[in-house]
């Protein structure tokens, strides 16, 4: 799991062009959005799409649990885990 949690820390610095952020920056458990990392609704549109592209797995941004897939590095591994199987 930890491979996939730093995968996903590459996509994030990746698809947001996060210049002065490395995976050792981000936290597996911190929140991504607010007091966390400090990304937006843009950011979110963005990592979505750079995870469908990379995973195959689309984020529904209607599904009301999208927000909790989205609360962390952790949370976000948990679900492509379960859903890429």
């Amino acid at each position: 799991m930890e491979a996939l949690h730093n995968e996903l820390k590459t996509l994030i610095i990746e698809s947001l062009n996060l210049e002065d952020i490395t995976v050792d920056d981000i936290e597996t458990d911190a929140p991504l959005f607010g007091d966390g990392l400090g990304l937006d609704s843009i950011d979110a549109l963005e990592l979505g799409l750079a995870i469908k592209k990379q995973y195959n797995i689309a984020i529904d941004a209607d599904d009301t649990n999208t927000r909790q897939y989205f609360a962390s590095v952790a949370n976000l591994a948990d679900f492509i885990a379960a859903n890429r199987a």
